[in-house]
């Protein structure tokens, strides 16, 4: 995996973008003390639409890349649009409209982990 600082400062670059995009409850949640865990941080948001949810996970793509010279190893679920999920190796983004989110409870099983807060200007709440 790679170094804290590299790491924090993936997430502050999303949780940047979620923010420019007026994505909903977002979370971050470290990962990197979990044994077996395929990442070192989720970045977790909520849209309201599936243009919302769209506008969101094209927003975080576009600046990562314009700002970042990064590109996501993989992108899931545009399909729908209910949940996209941007793999960055070390951080995965999940997109949610908040029903689904409900149902997934991704939080609740990562509890383990470290749950960051955000306001909706990307502001850390905790």
């Amino acid at each position: 995996m790679e170094t804290n600082s590299t790491v924090s400062d993936l997430i502050r670059a999303v949780i940047a973008e979620i923010a420019e995009k007026k994505g909903k409850d977002i979370v971050s949640i470290d990962l990197s003390t979990i044994d077996g865990a395929f990442c070192a941080a989720f970045v977790i948001c909520s849209g309201d639409s599936t243009t919302q949810v769209n506008a969101i996970a094209d927003g975080i793509e576009r600046g990562l890349r314009e700002k970042n010279g990064l590109h996501a190893w993989s992108v899931q679920g545009r399909e729908n649009s209910q949940w996209i999920l941007l793999d960055y190796g070390d951080v995965v983004v999940h997109v949610f409209q908040p029903a689904v989110r409900a149902y997934y409870r991704l939080e609740s099983l990562w509890a383990d982990g470290t749950l960051s807060r955000y306001g909706e200007n990307g502001d850390l709440q905790n």
